[in-house]
């Protein structure tokens, strides 16, 4: 028999959750120091919850001693990609100029300030842009790469771990 088949589904759920954020954080890292593709503020955010995915999915993997705590590891490993993918789709948004982003990363200086608060402002302004699309893939940037895959993979694991709730003893 298979390693896998031996392993209790919300462990190997969470294997998988933490593989997949592995991926992608790792994919992200390659563009900004292989590439030399800065992160802007946006991109550090969808970051954030790919750790916490690998964090949980890892502790998921390794409770498979008891499957109703790796149930909820797992449960919180995929909940971590479903919100990086929501913040995908909403830095995807950003670039295309469907909405406004946060100010500190959009380049909007603003009204009213002295020469001398100027100057202050635009040599603390951070320098990449949330709204530039720096590199993509058939017309998808690469948040908006982090909310297709990030969030099919969630809904895949998601709807893994709600069919096998049934199996899980605790």
């Amino acid at each position: 028999m298979a390693a896998s088949q031996r392993l209790p589904l919300p462990s190997l759920i969470g294997l998988l959750a933490a593989l997949g954020s592995t991926g992608m954080l790792g994919g992200a890292l390659y563009f900004q120091y292989l590439l030399g593709l800065a992160p802007c503020e946006m991109c550090h955010w969808q970051r954030w919850p790919h750790i916490a995915s690998i964090v949980v999915g890892l502790l998921a993997f390794t409770s498979f001693a008891r499957p109703g705590l790796a149930a909820t590891f797992a449960g919180l490993a995929v909940a971590a990609l479903a919100v990086t993918s929501a913040i995908g789709l909403i830095h995807a948004g950003v670039e295309l100029h469907w909405w406004q982003g946060p100010q500190t990363c959009t380049g909007t200086i603003p009204r009213g300030l002295s020469a001398d608060e100027l100057k202050k402002y635009l040599f603390g302004a951070r320098m990449v842009r949330c709204d530039d699309i720096v590199w993509s893939l058939w017309g998808i940037s690469m948040a908006g790469w982090n909310a297709v895959l990030s969030g099919v993979l969630a809904l895949a694991l998601g709807f893994g771990l709600a069919g096998g709730a049934g199996v899980v003893r605790r």
